[in-house]
């Protein structure tokens, strides 16, 4: 095979070609294989699905059920030891640079396909081509990066299109974004926000935003978040080629409302992780004050053991409304907060009784109603003036 390939281009030429290869394969995984097949957030043209099929069968050699079996798994036993790729169970070095081998290890469990695998294509081509020789896909790609670019380049694309997805996707999203960031959401697990410019890893790194909400085509919720994947939707459905079935609900508000009825609760129910984050960011500055307040007394050397330094520790974390202790890889435990603060102890209270709104799954109609007005009568006792102007907000949402 002669060393030269069928283009000449100078280096940075050859630089644009690898990125923009890299950038198709991620644009296929957050758009095809996560935002379509795992979630069915959204419907992609045919032609455009079997596009991304086919390039992430020469650019990485996965397979849809697998790729979206794991991922689902990987959702319903977030955090625990069951699942796949979790940096609080298996270790965030592990996850970051070896989280390929735990997909690879887990695509191939028979029980983890036949759970979470459902739904997913079962064609011709995928029977008999993309399934059974899943690798030949990469080495077809080897070839043609090889003719089109000459050998040593050619290759050298090839590899970094072989090391992308391991690295960003099966590393980063799933080590980093579970580990280190920031969070808009107390979702029941460690997931964080890498970044609020979701370009790179094609608006991957809002990995906070959707395990809020799974199946949202859009990742992006605050003002100055993007998420390039949605542009990309965006400028597909103009020309007919994607269909958005689900975003994230946004809370509506009802100003002449003064009593919560049936509409509030389903709409406080609906909208959970919201009024959640809008709780601790409404409570923030007293839980803030509290704290730089009360904590150079609970944990000076006289007075304080290990236990009420790591109370204050898990107090500080959740008063920043970061419920998940990497540390201890649970969630931050401040049920003794009023041991040390009756305010914070209040607040912590009240945040867990309106979480058990929409816990409790044989509560009749009748019964959330009153339990979310027994809630807000609570709130106006508190004494907690942001309390109480969070109570008001809370049942104006409709």
């Amino acid at each position: 095979m002669p060393l030269s390939g069928l283009l000449d281009l100078p280096w940075w030429g050859y630089v644009v070609i690898a990125l923009a290869f890299t950038h198709i394969t991620i644009v296929a995984v957050t758009l095809y294989l996560h935002r379509c097949q795992a979630h069915r957030g959204l419907e992609l043209h045919p032609v455009v699905s079997h596009f991304f099929r086919m390039w992430l069968w020469l650019a990485t050699g996965m397979v849809t059920k697998e790729w979206a079996a794991v991922h689902r798994k990987h959702h319903a036993k977030r955090e625990t030891p069951d699942d796949p790729h979790s940096p609080q169970v298996h270790g965030i070095w592990k996850v970051l640079f070896g989280g390929v081998f735990l997909y690879v290890k887990e695509s191939g469990n028979t029980a983890t396909l036949e759970r979470y695998g459902h739904g997913t294509p079962d064609d011709w081509i995928e029977r008999k081509l993309y399934t059974p020789f899943a690798s030949w896909g990469v080495a077809v790609m080897a070839v043609i990066d090889i003719a089109l670019f000459g050998l040593g380049i050619g290759l050298a694309i090839w590899a970094v299109q072989m090391l992308w997805i391991p690295f960003w996707a099966a590393g980063v999203i799933n080590g980093v974004a579970h580990y280190w960031g920031y969070r808009n959401f107390s979702v029941e697990d460690a997931s964080t926000n890498i970044s609020p410019w979701g370009i790179l890893i094609g608006g991957e790194e809002l990995h906070n935003n959707h395990h809020a909400f799974p199946t949202s085509a859009r990742f992006s919720i605050k003002w100055y978040e993007f998420d390039v994947g949605w542009l990309y939707i965006r400028i597909l459905q103009t020309f007919g080629l994607a269909q958005v079935r689900h975003t994230a609900p946004i809370p509506k508000v009802d100003l002449a409302k003064r009593v919560p009825d049936l509409q509030t609760v389903q709409a406080v129910v609906r909208n959970r992780y919201f009024v959640m984050a809008q709780y601790t960011q409404a409570l923030r500055d007293v839980m803030s004050a509290e704290v730089a307040r009360l904590k150079p007394l609970a944990t000076s050397a006289h007075n304080a053991g290990e236990a009420t330094q790591r109370l204050w520790q898990n107090v500080s974390q959740w008063s920043k409304g970061h419920i998940w202790d990497v540390k201890a890889g649970r969630p931050t435990a401040v049920d003794d907060a009023a041991t040390v603060s009756p305010i914070l102890g209040k607040i912590y209270a009240m945040q867990k009784e309106l979480a058990t709104l929409w816990s409790r799954s044989t509560t009749s109609a009748d019964e959330m109603v009153a339990h979310l007005r027994q809630w807000c009568q609570q709130a106006e006792s508190s004494g907690i003036p942001a309390l109480q102007e969070f109570s008001r907000r809370l049942v104006r949402m409709a």
